[in-house]
């Protein structure tokens, strides 16, 4: 089963983008965004499913490097 995540900026507290991953992503595990920047998930927050729904929200917190 694929855990489908959304990808949250620690910065800003906005989203980035959403991502399937084929299981639970640890906090310490490196992946490759949409634009191709190499992130490390910082910390994996596992919310509450809604009522009369079994899919639990996952959103994997990231720091983005800033343009220089």
């Amino acid at each position: 089963m694929a855990i489908i995540a959304t990808i949250m900026n620690t910065a800003t507290g906005r989203p980035i983008q959403k991502m399937t991953f084929g299981r639970m992503p640890k906090p310490w595990a490196s992946f490759n965004l949409a634009t191709g920047e190499l992130v490390t998930a910082e910390r994996v927050d596992v919310g509450k499913p809604a009522p009369g729904k079994f899919i639990a929200p996952v959103d994997v917190w990231v720091t983005l490097k800033s343009p220089d």
